[in-house]
């Protein structure tokens, strides 16, 4: 099923687990211009389920950085207030219960003549049939892992216009939507958000591009529509390396704090892209001010 035609619905979707860093702000700008250039509705969505790692103040931290940059939206979620929906696609999807750690998992992976040798290990289907590993504790809590189809999923992406295609079973393997401390998976949280949403339009950082398949696979199993996917090359340092929280990527709230012009931050921010209608771009530029260059790059289709 494809995604609805007419006005585009995007969404940045944070996750309030510390400050906003430049590479965060990259990607929300370009998909609050994707949005706003075709006349369409933006949304912001905290991606804040895993409350062990959340911030209490970064929720105010973010609305802060994004008004600071120009970046309004038109609707905002908390997906920490929407559990009987995740809860309510579980339902509906064939899943098992698998109470295998980390550990055993890696360890039966080893002893397999065919274990896998791609980026991802596949999960080897200990729990598959109901059987428990000798030795384990049954009381140990259970996750709930999807038994995927026997099918090869294909994407494309609208802003490189490549295609990945995966085979389920042997790429990516039965994978986990509810973990075992409950937490739902981010996988179907955004499957279900998404759709529930009626987002149409997704740009997101280049590093998620290998886990589409697997949830356009969700989406068609729930019957949900699929959007269109964008996803936008990472931003690096001088080390050539992906910002990150954890590598201490520069904060976004550190620069409005110590009176930097948003007009600066955006323009760098618009350079770094390094395509040509960008890099040409004067030394202070609002966001409003960008969105006939989005238009001009053709959606960045030439970005590398």
């Amino acid at each position: 099923m494809n995604a609805l035609e007419g006005p585009p619905v995007g969404r940045f979707a944070p996750s309030p687990t510390g400050a906003m860093h430049l590479g965060n702000a990259r990607t929300a700008l370009l998909a609050w211009l994707h949005s706003r250039a075709h006349g369409g509705r933006h949304l912001l969505r905290f991606e804040d389920l895993d409350t062990g790692r959340v911030r209490g103040w970064a929720y105010d931290a973010t609305h802060r950085d994004l008004e600071w940059l120009g970046l309004d939206w038109d609707a905002e979620y908390l997906q920490s207030e929407r559990l009987p929906l995740y809860a309510e696609a579980l339902g509906r999807l064939d899943t098992y219960p698998c109470t295998c750690t980390r550990k055993e998992i890696a360890a039966a992976i080893q002893d397999s003549a065919g274990a896998p040798h791609g980026e991802e290990a596949v999960y080897p289907g200990l729990c598959r049939d109901g059987s428990v590993l000798a030795g384990s504790d049954l009381n140990r809590p259970a996750a709930r892992r999807w038994r995927v189809p026997e099918r090869t999923v294909c994407v494309s992406d609208e802003l490189t216009g490549t295609t990945l295609c995966q085979s389920l079973a042997s790429e990516v393997g039965d994978f986990v939507l509810r973990r075992n401390d409950g937490v739902f998976a981010y996988h179907l949280a955004v499957v279900v958000d998404d759709a529930a949403m009626g987002v149409t339009d997704i740009v997101r950082g280049a590093d998620l591009w290998m886990a589409t398949p697997r949830q356009v696979a969700l989406q068609r199993a729930l019957g949900f529509p699929t959007p269109r996917y964008l996803h936008v090359p990472l931003m690096t340092d001088f080390r050539g390396e992906r910002l990150a929280k954890r590598d201490g990527a520069p904060p976004v709230m550190a620069l409005r704090e110590a009176g930097q012009s948003p007009g600066r931050v955006l323009s760098e921010l618009a350079r770094s892209l390094n395509e040509p209608s960008f890099i040409a771009v004067p030394d202070e530029i609002t966001a409003a001010e960008l969105i006939p260059l989005w238009r001009e790059t053709g959606h960045f289709h030439s970005m590398k």
